[in-house]
């Protein structure tokens, strides 16, 4: 594995067969590696990633905002641990199907515990 990623736990003791796996599989990661939201979980195994980037223009000394949504292979060792609005890192690898092309790698839950607080606490 890369640095700084590490082989989830789930991944070690639980006993799940996914040929696509980078932990567990034949899957290497080769390219780049990139944070993304999960923006759908609706597929099987597959998760829609949205990657935001900043674009310069330069006749107008700006940046733009510009945004990415890309199908990626989510390991079962990761299932009922990733939902929506988290934030996942992926990273490229061979073409797995039509419209997949990178695993997730690990994750980061939202964070929750700021976001809703009564005007009394405030």
């Amino acid at each position: 594995m890369r640095k700084g990623i590490n082989v989830p736990q789930t991944a070690i003791t639980s006993n799940f067969i996914d040929k696509k796996c980078p932990f567990t599989g034949d899957v290497r990661v080769t390219g780049k590696i990139f944070q993304g939201r999960v923006l759908k979980m609706k597929a099987e195994k597959t998760i829609v990633v949205r990657i935001d980037r900043l674009l310069y223009n330069k006749k107008y000394r700006r940046f733009g905002r510009r945004h990415t949504n890309l199908s990626v292979h989510m390991s079962p060792c990761f299932e009922g641990l990733v939902h929506v609005g988290d934030t996942v890192i992926c990273g490229e690898t061979r073409k797995l199907s039509k419209t997949k092309s990178s695993v997730v790698l690990d994750f980061v839950k939202k964070s929750t515990d700021g976001m809703f607080k009564r005007l009394d606490e405030l």
